[in-house]
C-alpha cells in the first residue's frame, strides 16, 4: 500500500490534511509513457505560446488559494508568496514571448560553396526539444522553483513535456499549481498529459532512471542533488542533470568601503542573510571583512540589525535541526565568537545570527574549513582580514557559487584607488553572477540574468532563470543537402516562419 502523503503546518509541525499517496514505480512509468506520448502536441511554437500565457492568467486567477495553501505549508507569508507568484506568471509570459520570437532554435544555414576548402554541402541546423523533462520542485520557493517555476517553464517552452517531482513540504501547493497549468493546456487544446505530478522519495529515484526521461532539472541540496545526478550518468543511455546543489555566496568588503559606509553594509548584510529566514539560495553566508575600526562599524551595524529581526519559522522541522546542529558545530570552534547567537528561537522558529572568525583560520584549513560551506538558514560567518593576501589566501580555498560580490569605495569604483578591478578578477572565477556594491538576494527575471555556477553550485554551466534556460531542452540537428521539400519549415530557405537566421554565417537582416 503506497504511503499517504500529508500536507504539514512548519509553526506547529501538525499534519493539516492528506494530499495524496505516494507515487509507485508502475504509476512513475504510467505517467512519463503518458507524457512522452504527448509530446506531439508541444509542436506548434503558437500553441506552446498560448500555453505558457494561458497558465499564467490561470495561476494569476487562482491567486487566492495558491498563496493560501503555500503560506500554511512554508510559512513565508502571503507578502513574499503573493510576490513569488507574481515572479512565476512574469516568468511563464517572458518564455512566452521568447518563444514568438524564435531565436532560441539558432536557425543557421549555410550554402553549398565550392570555393570553400573542403567545399562546403548545403548545411542547415536548428535546434530541437529532448523529450520528456523531469523536474525536482526546491523546498524555499513553492512556485516559483516548483511545479510552476523556471524549469517547468522553459521545458514546455522548449517543446518537451514535464514531470515534476512535488517536494514533500509543500504538497497541496504543488496539486494546486499542477491543476492550473493542467487546465491551461485542456484550454489551448494541449493534451494534459504534458504536464505530471508525482509526490515520493522512491517516485524521484524512478523518474531520473526511466528510460523515457530524456533530461532533469532539479534544485536542492548537495547530497540529494548530487545522488540524482550520479544516477542520471549512471543510466544505460546518460541525461543531462541540471541541478543547481548549494551556494556560499560569498562577499568582499574592502577596507575603503568599510571606512566609507560600514554601517549601510552591515545593515545591507543583515536583512538580505535574514531575508525568508535566511533560506534563500543566494544568501551571502560568507563574509570577508577587515580587521580594525571600519571592520568594527561594520560588525557594529550588523549586530544591531540582526538583533533586531524577529524570529522566524524554517520551512520544516528537519531543517530546523540542521540548522541548529550547524550552528553549535561552527560555534564550538577555537577563535570563532557569535556577536548574536543564531540558535532556537522556540518550540518552532529560529533566530537569527552571525559569527566571527580571524580570516587567517579559514586560510590554514583544517576543522574551521567548515565555516567555508552553506549553513541554511539565517546565520552568517564574518572572517575578519589582516590584508589584502588573506584575502586571495581565503579566496582561493571557496569551491564554486551562484554569487560573488564585492563592497567597494566611490574611489575605488571610479578606477583612482585600491584594488578593485583584481577582486573582480579574483570573484569571477568562482561564481556565475558577480555583484559590486549590492546584495545577491533576489534574481531579476532578464534575459542577461545567469542562475548558476561552478560545482558545487550547479552541476552544468547552464542557467535556470533568464531566457537562455530554455536551452537547456534543446539539442543541434544539421541536415546536409536535403531537398527543400524534406526540409522542417524553420530551414526552408523562404523562410515561412519568420525566424531569426544565420546565413553564411551574418545574421540575416529582416524588413
Amino acid at each position: 500500500m503506497s504511503a499517504p502523503v500529508w500536507s504539514v503546518d512548519p509553526r506547529t509541525g501538525k499534519q493539516r490534511e492528506q494530499v495524496a499517496v505516494e507515487a509507485t514505480a508502475e504509476e512513475v512509468d504510467r505517467v512519463v509513457r503518458a507524457a512522452h506520448a504527448a509530446r506531439g502536441s508541444l509542436a506548434d511554437r503558437t500553441v506552446r505560446a498560448a500555453l505558457l500565457r494561458t497558465a499564467a492568467d490561470l495561476l494569476d486567477e487562482a491567486r487566492d488559494q495558491l498563496v493560501e495553501a503555500a503560506d500554511a505549508e512554508t510559512a513565508l507569508g502571503p507578502t513574499r508568496l503573493t510576490g513569488e507568484l507574481a515572479r512565476t506568471t512574469y516568468q511563464l509570459r517572458a518564455f512566452a514571448t521568447v518563444v514568438d520570437e524564435g531565436a532560441f532554435l539558432d536557425v543557421r544555414i549555410d550554402h553549398a560553396d565550392a570555393t570553400q576548402t573542403p567545399p562546403w554541402p548545403d548545411l542547415r541546423r536548428y535546434k530541437l526539444p529532448l523529450g520528456v523533462v523531469a523536474v525536482y520542485a526546491a523546498s524555499n520557493f513553492p512556485l516559483a522553483f516548483s511545479v510552476p517555476g523556471g524549469d517547468t517553464a522553459s521545458a514546455l517552452a522548449a517543446g518537451c513535456p514535464v514531470v515534476v517531482k512535488a517536494h514533500p513540504d509543500h504538497p497541496a501547493t504543488s496539486e494546486v499549481a499542477a491543476s492550473a497549468l493542467r487546465r491551461a493546456a485542456e484550454q489551448v487544446g494541449v493534451s494534459t498529459d504534458v504536464i505530471a505530478v508525482v509526490h515520493g522519495f522512491d517516485a524521484g529515484l524512478e523518474l531520473v532512471r526511466h528510460p523515457l526521461i530524456a533530461a532533469a532539472g532539479f534544485t536542492g541540496s548537495v547530497r540529494g542533488g548530487r545522488a540524482l545526478h550520479d544516477a542520471a550518468a549512471a543510466r544505460p543511455t546518460p541525461i543531462p542533470f541540471h541541478g543547481e546543489l548549494g551556494s556560499l555566496n560569498p562577499v568582499v568588503v574592502t577596507e575603503a568601503a568599510a571606512a566609507e559606509r560600514g554601517d549601510e553594509i552591515g545593515a545591507g548584510l543583515a536583512g538580505s542573510m535574514t531575508l525568508g529566514v535566511g533560506q534563500f539560495c543566494t544568501k551571502p553566508g560568507f563574509v570577508l571583512a577587515p580587521a580594525g575600526p571600519a571592520g568594527d562599524s561594520l560588525v557594529k551595524s550588523l549586530t544591531d540589525a540582526v538583533s533586531d529581526t524577529d524570529a522566524g519559522v524554517l520551512l520544516d522541522h528537519r531543517m530546523r535541526d540542521n540548522f541548529l546542529a550547524g550552528v553549535k558545530e561552527r560555534a564550538e570552534l577555537a577563535d570563532v565568537d557569535a556577536p548574536v547567537t543564531p540558535g532556537a528561537g522556540g518550540e518552532h522558529t529560529v533566530s537569527a545570527g552571525f559569527l566571527t572568525v580571524p580570516a587567517r583560520r579559514l586560510a590554514e584549513g583544517g576543522a574551521h574549513d567548515v565555516l567555508l560551506e552553506e549553513c541554511f538558514g539565517p546565520v552568517t560567518v564574518v572572517a575578519r582580514y589582516e590584508s589584502d593576501e588573506e584575502i586571495s589566501a581565503v579566496l582561493g580555498r571557496l569551491q564554486g557559487n551562484l554569487t560573488a560580490t564585492v563592497h567597494i569605495s566611490a574611489a575605488e569604483a571610479e578606477g583612482t584607488e585600491g584594488r578593485a578591478g583584481e577582486l573582480v578578477a579574483e570573484l569571477t572565477p568562482l561564481a556565475g553572477r558577480v555583484l559590486v556594491n549590492g546584495w545577491p538576494t533576489g534574481v531579476a527575471v532578464a534575459p542577461a540574468q545567469h542562475h548558476g555556477g561552478p560545482y558545487p553550485a550547479t552541476t552544468s554551466t547552464s542557467t535556470s532563470v533568464g531566457g537562455t534556460a530554455i536551452e537547456r531542452w534543446l539539442r543541434p540537428v544539421t541536415y546536409q543537402d536535403t531537398p527543400a521539400a524534406l526540409l522542417p519549415p524553420e530551414l526552408r530557405e523562404e523562410n515561412p516562419l519568420g525566424l531569426p537566421r544565420r546565413i553564411n554565417g551574418v545574421r540575416e537582416q529582416r524588413g
